[in-house]
């Protein structure tokens, strides 16, 4: 007996033209000047200046004159808490939040597998609104617990990896299995099938070493021994494993998301609270924790950590471990550029590193034909004021276009978003699922 169905999930109609902006491509470190992005249907279709790309009489047209049009943003470490007890409601603020701000891929590297496939379909049918989702499912834990996965050989391995596939992932985290050959034995299903493994840092030096010597695809959450030195960064490199910090979480000292909050006045951004509740919101924005002495964000000492890798050859994405849904995925980025990366290498971390990392460098991160149509226009110029990049305007995924500030889609037709309850009158964690009206 089938029990289920399958809905049909078009491409747009989209013919549509982004005009007079600085294109920021992204799979390198160009510029474009007064450039001209065309869409067509899910994918973009050209990419120059006003002369190489003619805008035809008539054409639907973006004017992006004094703005800034980049990739969408990959958060390759983001958790937003699906909805629980086997039933969706038809919104998520958390969703909204992270396409508000232009990220319009994610990839959470521990949720819940049935529930977060199903939301992901949802979203793939149009069924609500939010970025492209992709996750591991549940993890692979190796601590005590309702959700142990036992790996005592290579079978076990083998049967919870094809435990995950089947629910549609197309990646694994391996959590705190303690001994090596465990984790070694999950990496080795892993390629014979095809999947990649996102394994938990842990906060332990040792299996970081080992998770890059073994050739992990990542390695998720900082390092927290810093800095790293010519060996350990040459090993990184040598290996092809990438780096997820989550500077925003950041281990081995005060977190980066400390410092936004102390020096952001995140309680009056109007733009954040239409999307994230506020008792989300004040907390920690209102009871902000302040070292004495600056040098102690430990984020900072991080990143410096993360720009020597990038400059040595890793690659670096950015991952906001779902703090501050959409905003903090900028905060990455930001907090990124404060060890020493440039403005665009930041960005370009946060785009085509994340694309890289995904291994869907050929589909999203970078504003090129072919390329999956996610395309964000940003008010200002954030390779010289990096916070500019939090301005969104218009935010595209998959050949739709969403007014940021309202998330109207307005092509190829416009759809109004559903009405929802007040984000004032419902708690954060009740308020997992819903999102704000006007």
């Amino acid at each position: 007996l089938p029990l289920g169905w399958e809905e049909p999930c078009p491409p747009p109609a989209t013919d549509l033209w982004f005009v007079g902006g600085r294109v920021l491509p992204m799979d390198d470190l160009s510029v474009i000047e007064d450039g001209v992005v065309h869409v067509r249907g899910d994918r973009i279709l050209a990419v120059g200046t006003r002369a190489e790309v003619p805008v035809p009489e008539g054409a639907a047209v973006v004017d992006a004159a004094g703005m800034t049009v980049m990739p969408g943003l990959v958060d390759v470490h983001s958790h937003h808490g699906s909805s629980g007890g086997g039933v969706h409601s038809r919104r998520s603020w958390a969703l909204e939040a992270m396409l508000a701000y232009g990220v319009t891929t994610i990839h959470d590297p521990s949720n819940d597998t049935r529930m977060f496939h199903a939301e992901a379909e949802m979203v793939r049918a149009g069924l609500r609104t939010g970025p492209r989702m992709l996750s591991t499912g549940t993890i692979l834990y190796g601590a005590e617990g309702d959700f142990r996965a036992v790996v005592d050989s290579p079978e076990d391995a083998a049967e919870a990896v094809r435990r995950t596939v089947a629910w549609g992932g197309r990646s694994v985290k391996s959590y705190n299995q303690p001994r090596r050959e465990q984790r070694q034995q999950i990496q080795r299903a892993c390629r014979d099938l095809g999947v990649m493994d996102f394994p938990e840092g842990g906060s332990t030096l040792p299996w970081n070493l080992t998770q890059i010597l073994d050739g992990h695809t990542t390695v998720e959450h900082a390092i927290p021994v810093a800095p790293l030195h010519g060996p350990e960064r040459g090993l990184f490199a040598a290996s092809g494993t990438c780096y997820t910090p989550t500077l925003n979480v950041g281990y081995g000292g005060l977190w980066g998301e400390n410092f936004w909050y102390a020096r952001t006045r995140v309680w009056e951004d109007a733009k954040l609270l239409r999307w994230v509740p506020r008792s989300v919101v004040d907390p920690r924005a209102r009871r902000r924790v302040v070292p004495s002495d600056a040098e102690e964000y430990h984020h900072v000492i991080l990143s410096r950590t993360a720009a020597d890798l990038l400059r040595a050859g890793v690659n670096v994405e950015v991952g906001a471990h779902g703090q501050m849904q959409g905003l903090g995925t900028h905060w990455e980025a930001w907090s990124l550029a404060q060890g020493g990366m440039t403005n665009h290498e930041a960005l370009r971390c946060a785009t085509s590193g994340g694309a890289r990392a995904l291994c869907l460098e050929g589909e999203i991160g970078a504003l090129r034909p072919g390329r999956l149509a996610d395309v964000v226009v940003v008010e200002g110029d954030p390779l010289r004021e990096i916070r500019d990049s939090a301005r969104v305007r218009w935010t595209m995924v998959g050949g739709r276009l969403f007014d940021a500030r309202t998330l109207e889609q307005v092509a190829p037709d416009r759809v109004p978003l559903p009405e929802g309850p007040d984000l004032d009158t419902i708690d954060g964690e009740a308020a997992n699922s819903r999102c704000a009206c006007e």
